[in-house]
């Protein structure tokens, strides 16, 4: 029986064979024939015109495009964001009118595309040329030319935060839905308040569902901030546009543009990596071990493969 049947000692110190997959080794050299041919073809074809796109890549045009495009992300995430705070808590509240208007403003603008938006406002002066503060059906206090009010600029931030407003809003209030409301009960059992535990409670467990999404947000708006060159807001594209309009090199100058908006995503999705890791620390939700994590934990297993007692 026993030379049929080795015994655990045997099983432990024979030599594990990996299982075959064949598949996976020809998609591997697929993907990386692909990927020289790519390569290949970045450094081989001369109608890229590299040295054209590193002499423009840093020019004062190229560069206060870039600051505007920059300035434009981060003003319209933090208002956009502020207000869907607010929208998220109107949806949240047991007050149907608040409920109501916060659902309709979702509604509306979700179902907008933002480049109409923008064009909208651009050209509200057409259908208001004059916004007033005063009392309805009664005398104006303050009246504003909105020809001279909404610019470029201010068109595309008014436009795009609204735009941010509803999504974050949406993006808010799943995260808050996704804590247990056990926790918000235990908490005003220990006579905790409403905006305590909100920001003692439910804010830190709703992070790790808000925070993914509210990166990829984050670097939507930034590829997104390209559609304001329509309404000649000088933006990196349209900075872009402005040199290939006068000197006909459109497609390095397009490389100039393209290489900006790749190194600014990966240094946002590197921000957001960190941020993901530090909510999701104390679980092991979505996070992978270290090598030396993998490794130790295992080390006993390697011992009695090796016959180490």
């Amino acid at each position: 029986m026993s030379d049929r049947f080795p015994s655990d000692t045997d099983l432990l110190a024979a030599r594990l064979v990996p299982l075959r997959r064949p598949g996976q080794w020809v998609s591997a050299a697929v993907v990386v024939v692909l990927v020289a041919m790519v390569v290949h073809t970045l450094f081989t074809n001369p109608r890229f015109q590299w040295p054209i796109v590193w002499r423009y890549f840093t020019t004062a045009p190229i560069m206060n495009g870039l600051v505007l495009t920059l300035w434009l992300t981060a003003a319209v995430m933090i208002c956009g964001y502020l207000l869907g705070v607010v929208l998220a808590v109107m949806r949240l509240s047991r007050n149907p009118v608040l409920r109501l208007v916060s659902f309709g403003y979702v509604w509306l603008i979700r179902s907008v595309p933002p480049l109409v938006q923008l064009l909208f406002w651009y050209e509200l002066a057409s259908l208001y040329p004059e916004l007033s503060l005063g009392i309805p059906f009664g005398p104006a206090f303050v009246t504003v030319k909105t020809a001279h009010l909404f610019t470029g600029v201010l068109a595309a931030f008014v436009g795009l935060t609204l735009d941010v407003a509803a999504f974050s809003s949406e993006i808010i209030r799943g995260g808050i839905l996704s804590v247990e409301h056990g926790q918000v009960e235990a908490a005003q059992a220990l006579g905790l308040g409403p905006l305590r535990i909100f920001r003692r409670v439910v804010l830190p467990q709703a992070m790790p569902a808000i925070v993914p999404a509210s990166g990829n947000m984050l670097i939507s708006m930034l590829k997104a901030t390209s559609i304001v060159s329509v309404i000649a807001v000088q933006d990196l594209l349209y900075s872009v546009q402005l040199i290939y309009n006068q000197n006909f090199l459109i497609i390095p100058l397009l490389l100039v543009a393209t290489i900006w908006y790749v190194l600014l995503t990966t240094v946002l999705s590197v921000g957001q990596y960190y941020v993901e890791r530090f909510y999701a620390r104390g679980s092991r939700r979505g996070g992978s071990r270290g090598l030396w994590a993998v490794t130790r934990s295992n080390i006993p297993l390697f011992r009695n493969l090796a016959g180490i007692s």
